[in-house]
């Protein structure tokens, strides 16, 4: 493979792809070169070709990045590459290297799950992975689409798979966007399970829809809503608290105070989407202040840059945060001029 750059400023770069291998070569751009638009649109870059001769256009840092896309796209298309593949690939090229983050994370922790491929995509999620493996408690928050709650739940399903916990324990507070249960459906499990269902989804994903089964029935799996937690010790068990951000302090407190021997727990929120009541305290941010100093428990705060979504969640985050930045601003400017006025 080689790669011409015409000026050290050039904003094109034309690389030619070898030995050319025509079947690799279209399962490199995917059907109607949907894989080529996949990484146009994370790297912010365009992309011709030619047979094997590809024209990447656009900024210096990020055609280089779409270089080394395409070669190891490249390298790994014996076989058709799907989307999901593509964009994760794209994750990990845009974190490395990731400025802010020890460059000691190193490789990520091996998991048992039916997913044999599963690790660690970015610096943050490695490091998380191994607070996880090395601390009693560990928070992990962040916005969506950052692996917090996907991660753990693997985590819980490798302790598992393993025998380090005899069963696992998913829970979350049943508080969404102003809802009230009394207004839902069923009874209060069937009020319940949809606030659930996320946890459902990646134990299925980890372990086979079949094995879940079995495991529900048997106990070792248990879901619930944060309020069955009230006067429980749970012991040799891999506890989640997801959505933790829209727990009360006392809430959070009675959780943190389930965890008995030989167990482990994982918390897991975005203090950005907090569906509290008015004035009520996030229980999430009070801990984070309260517990920071305390050994034994560690922290991982995700960023943007560690979104494992399609690109473009990456960038609807950057929007929102710049937006939000924008609206602060202004009032920050607005109360300034009012004081102002008043002397």
């Amino acid at each position: 493979m080689s790669v011409k750059t015409p000026a050290a400023r050039s904003r094109a770069i034309e690389l030619l792809l070898s030995p050319v291998n025509n079947k690799h070569l279209a399962n490199l751009c995917g059907a109607l070169d949907e894989n080529l638009r996949q990484i146009e649109t994370a790297l912010d870059v365009s992309i011709t070709r030619r047979g094997e001769r590809f024209t990447l256009r656009g900024d210096v840092a990020q055609t280089t990045r779409a270089s080394e896309a395409l070669q190891q796209f490249y390298s790994q298309a014996r076989e058709a590459l799907s989307v999901d593949e593509i964009q994760l690939g794209l994750i990990e090229i845009l974190n490395r290297p990731l400025r802010g983050v020890s460059s000691g994370a190193g490789v990520s922790p091996a998991l048992m799950t039916r997913k044999s491929e599963l690790h660690g995509r970015t610096p943050r999620q490695i490091e998380y992975l191994k607070h996880i493996q090395e601390h009693d408690i560990t928070f992990g928050t962040g916005p969506a689409g950052t692996g917090k709650t996907y991660l753990a739940v693997a985590s819980a399903v490798d302790a598992f798979e393993r025998e380090l916990v005899q069963r696992i324990v998913l829970t979350r507070p049943a508080v969404e966007a102003g809802e009230r249960l009394g207004f839902l459906p069923g009874d209060l499990a069937q009020k319940v399970d949809p606030y659930l269902r996320p946890l459902y989804d990646a134990l299925y994903d980890l372990m086979g829809f079949e094995r879940v089964g079995k495991l529900f029935e048997r106990g070792s799996i248990e879901i619930a809503p944060l309020a069955y937690m009230r006067g429980r010790t749970l012991n040799h068990a891999f506890i989640i608290l997801d959505e933790a951000q829209n727990t009360t302090p006392e809430q959070m407190k009675m959780f943190l105070t389930r965890i008995g021997i030989g167990a482990k727990a994982v918390v897991t929120g975005d203090v950005t989407q907090i569906d509290l009541q008015r004035g009520q305290k996030s229980g999430l941010i009070e801990a984070r202040l309260i517990l920071k100093d305390v050994r034994g428990i560690a922290f991982t705060e995700f960023l943007k840059e560690d979104v494992v979504r399609h690109p473009l969640v990456a960038r609807i985050v950057s929007a929102y945060e710049a937006h939000t930045a924008a609206l602060e601003a202004r009032d920050v400017k607005a109360a300034a001029r009012r004081h102002g006025e008043k002397d």
